[in-house]
């Protein structure tokens, strides 16, 4: 979900100006847009490059919450686990695949991140 704004893009608050005020935003200059900007952006299990296509994080997003601090493992794609793994697995699918009945019939395709993800762990 990208970060809402109160100024256009290309275009950056003006400190001590009131929102929405005429001379709020001023046009951002290549060189905030080169050095600054990207310091700002969001994490990457947020975006796209963080998120793998069959379902879940990538190692890439996965790093990224490792970074802010959460401790997020690979999911579990054998189909017969052993041990913690096993309960690990179980325990995944019953709580997502109850978030099936709460989804919207239009969002639930077989495409969507929920779907994808219960296919990859094999509920």
């Amino acid at each position: 979900m990208a970060k809402k704004t109160r100024c256009w893009k290309g275009y950056r608050p003006v400190k001590g100006k009131a929102p929405y005020s005429p001379g709020s935003c001023e046009k951002v200059s290549e060189v905030y847009s080169i050095l600054v900007a990207p310091l700002v952006s969001e994490e990457a299990w947020t975006r796209k490059e963080g998120q793998n296509p069959s379902g879940g994080l990538n190692a890439k997003g996965r790093a990224s919450l490792k970074a802010k601090g959460q401790n997020i493992k690979a999911p579990v794609t054998e189909k017969n686990p052993k041990g913690k793994r096993a309960a690990r697995r179980k325990s995944f699918c019953a709580r997502m695949s109850g978030m099936r009945k709460r989804q919207k019939k239009s969002n639930n395709t077989g495409k969507d991140r929920l779907s994808l993800s219960l296919k990859k762990w094999n509920c």
